[in-house]
């Protein structure tokens, strides 16, 4: 990928799109309220709901993964709602601050860096929280390359509250597996920049009967991102307002490749491309972020070596190689790099990322 004047993209999204994707997103605009866009929303929300492994009513929304997060928020928890936000790093800090913003009574459940969230802390504090109307979570932790035991999470909170379950699953859906039916999940946010192989632009959610149930009771002032207005013009073939087309364009392609090859198959591809990328690291004698059961399918985090210069190291690698990594977030800055495998990918994409890491980090430590 990295030959020639492309570089080899390599952070957690957005993604490198394939040459066919990327025609796709060339291609004339269509009307966004004529019968040719109805078609194609109508097999996109079937094909979602598919990967989503779920009956629940499901919306594309023109905007970033934030903007489905804020409609979680929005459309089911009214100020003062009692909320118990799970962190373990950059995102679902970011989901407690909508939550915040938006008036809730938020309790932190917080965990370290590197670790994910523990079930039996998660039941203690909805033993002391009662009245809890919704938890609100990240599955899959891109800043720290860890993924939170969403299906024993859900149990946990399922055997003791009645709470909304909240995901955000912006770095982690369509590429690793979200039962949303049988781990009684009642709003999912992704977007398109992830593992759906689309460009930014299009966020996706979908909606329990339960979360329909929370928003008739909602209080929270909303408009761009009212749900409502989204099934209201989804029963007509139309977005509410205008979409981002090319996305869409991109995503529909993308949705109806995974439908095809199988959401198991596509599980199985992600997981074993992840464990060849965390296998290259150790090889190189570096650690990981995660411990090794939580680690993501998604994007692997990569501790650096004492002495090492991040920033430096992330320029270097992308000067002299032509490889893009990510860094490390907030208190992580310039201590760990990433390594996005997500999506579109092939095992030579990985081994280039992983040879120009290795390579650069011997040239900084003088021993080459």
């Amino acid at each position: 990928m990295s030959n020639g004047k492309q570089p080899n993209l390599r952070i957690p999204g957005p993604v490198p799109l394939p040459d066919d994707v990327l025609d796709l997103v060339g291609s004339q605009m269509i009307n966004h309220r004529g019968p040719e866009y109805a078609d194609m929303l109508d097999r996109m929300t079937a094909n979602l709901r598919t990967v989503f492994m779920t009956t629940n009513d499901a919306y594309f929304i023109t905007s970033s993964g934030t903007g489905a997060m804020e409609t979680a928020v929005v459309n089911t928890i009214s100020p003062g709602d009692k909320v118990l936000a799970i962190s373990i790093g950059v995102f679902g800090d970011r989901f407690r601050e909508i939550a915040e913003a938006y008036g809730a009574d938020v309790t932190r459940l917080e965990f370290e860096l590197g670790h994910a969230a523990d079930p039996a802390r998660l039941a203690e504090a909805l033993k002391a929280l009662p009245g809890c109307k919704a938890v609100i979570l990240t599955h899959n932790e891109s800043s720290t390359g860890v993924a939170n035991p969403l299906k024993e999470l859900c149990e946990v909170i399922h055997a003791e509250s009645d709470a909304l379950i909240l995901v955000d699953a912006v770095s982690s859906a369509a590429g690793m597996p979200i039962a949303v039916d049988a781990w009684g999940i009642d709003v999912v946010a992704t977007a398109s920049q992830k593992s759906w192989i689309a460009p930014p632009g299009i966020a996706m959610v979908t909606f329990s009967k339960k979360a329909w149930a929370a928003y008739e009771q909602c209080t929270t002032p909303k408009y761009y991102y009212d749900i409502k207005q989204y099934e209201d013009y989804l029963k007509i073939g139309q977005p509410p307002f205008t979409p981002c087309l090319p996305a869409m364009f991109a995503l529909d392609k993308s949705l109806e490749a995974m439908v095809a090859e199988g959401i198991e198959t596509i599980f199985e591809r992600h997981h074993t491309i992840a464990d060849h990328t965390r296998h290259g690291a150790r090889s190189l004698g570096l650690e990981l972020v995660p411990e090794e059961r939580y680690a993501s399918d998604t994007v692997t985090a990569i501790r650096l070596p004492e002495g090492i210069d991040g920033k430096e190291f992330l320029a270097r690698v992308k000067r002299d190689y032509n490889v893009i990594l990510g860094g490390g977030q907030k208190s992580l800055t310039g201590k760990i790099f990433r390594i996005g495998h997500m999506g579109w990918m092939e095992m030579a994409h990985i081994d280039e990322a992983l040879e120009a890491a290795g390579r650069t980090l011997r040239e900084m430590q003088g021993k080459n």
